[in-house]
Formats: structure tokens, sequence, C-alpha cells
């Protein structure tokens, strides 16, 4: 049984304009982010989607909406559902922080100043390992806490899937650079995925996961 898994990253949010690091919290798309949505499904609304997913965050909800308000392919019927094991990541205490601040902190005892600074130097998910650690309340998800979630995710698809299937889900940009890394880690993961972006996932009759592009958003590519 062979599908794909079609990550969207959601649309702007003031959160994302301010550089605040959003995880598990939450804040309203900015008209841009609107946008991002409506442009995400212009560029995807040839794909007959069989299931159309989302994080149980607002951002992703609303962003799912708009790509489907845009599709002319799949069936009417669809309908969205949410998928909380495809959250973003848990920065714990961070949650909310101006996102250079809070990299400093956390990276500072391994010689980083940057989230890039430590994806670099180590790894992603070495980055939430180290983002538990540095939370005073150490409710920070960690890598192994993390990939328990997403493979409930995974699993979860893999059971509702029929051959052929074109799957929509709509998350979040860590978590794709996340899922994208561990993939294909030959992937350059440095440059974050853009709000509206997709990134496609093939899975083969074996249920390996490949990762056929990353961070696409260009309107003339294939997708």
């Amino acid at each position: 049984m062979a599908y794909s898994i079609y990550l969207v990253r959601h649309g702007q949010t003031y959160l994302n304009r301010y550089n605040k690091i959003q995880g598990w919290c939450d804040s309203p798309l900015t008209p841009k982010g609107i946008e991002d949505g409506h442009e995400a499904g212009k560029r995807l609304a040839h794909l007959n989607f069989a299931h159309a997913f989302h994080s149980d965050t607002t951002r992703a909800t609303r962003t799912c909406k708009y790509i489907l308000d845009e599709n002319v392919a799949s069936s009417a019927d669809l309908t969205p559902q949410a998928l909380p094991s495809f959250r973003e990541q848990n920065f714990g205490y961070f949650e909310g922080s101006d996102t250079s601040q809070a990299w400093l902190m956390i990276g500072a005892d391994h010689g980083c100043r940057t989230f890039n600074d430590i994806i670099t130097k180590y790894s992603i998910e070495q980055a939430r390992d180290f983002t538990k650690v540095a939370d005073p309340f150490h409710d920070a998800e960690n890598n192994e806490e993390y990939w328990q979630r997403l493979n409930q995710g995974f699993a979860y698809l893999d059971q509702i899937a029929n051959d052929g299937d074109k799957i929509l889900l709509v998350a979040h940009a860590t978590l794709i650079r996340s899922i994208t890394h561990h993939f294909a880690p030959e992937i350059d993961i440095t440059v974050s995925p853009k709000n509206g972006s997709a990134t496609r996932l093939d899975v083969d009759n074996n249920g390996k996961i490949t990762v056929a592009y990353f961070n696409r958003y260009q309107d003339n590519a294939e997708y």
C-alpha cells in the first residue's frame, strides 16, 4: 500500500510576525497568514485528497480550511480532522519567548547562540533535549517524548490510508524540519519551511517513508 502525505506549514501568525517561539501555544493568523493558506490551496488545488488533517491548533485548523476552500479536485464531502499527534514541539517555559533570546539561553552552555547553530553543530534531535534541560520546569519535550507521539500519528495514517491516497496534513515548521531530517538527513533544514509551503512524504508498500521534496512554494512547481 503506497500513499503520499502533503505536509503544509500553517500561514503566518502574529507570534511568527513578532519572532516569538510558538509550539503548543497559539496565536491567530495575520492577514498575510490567511493569504498564505489560500495561496497554498491554489498551488495544491488540482490534487484529489482522500483525507485532510491538521494539528489541533487554531493556526493549522484555519489554514487547512483555506487550503480546501481553493481545492477543485477533492470530494465536496471531505471533512478535515484534527490529529493532535502532529502538534508542534512543546517548548515548555520558552513558549511565547523572543526566539533569539530563547535559543541563546538554550544553546549557551553548548557553545551556540542560535537554533541553527545548535542543529548544525549538534542536531535537531539534540536541540529538543537541550531545550528540556534548560527549561526550569522541564515541561519541554525531549526527543524521545516528541517522537513517541509523532510515531503514533504516522501509525494512524498508515491504518486509514488506501493505496494511491493523497493525504493533506497541515502542521508546523519545526515539526516539518524534524520529520524531513529524520527520513532524509541529507536535506538542509537550516532554512525553515515558509508559511504555506509544502513538503511531500511518499510511503511505499513496505511502509518506508521518503521525502519527495521539502519547502516547496513556487507557483510553477510540480506538487
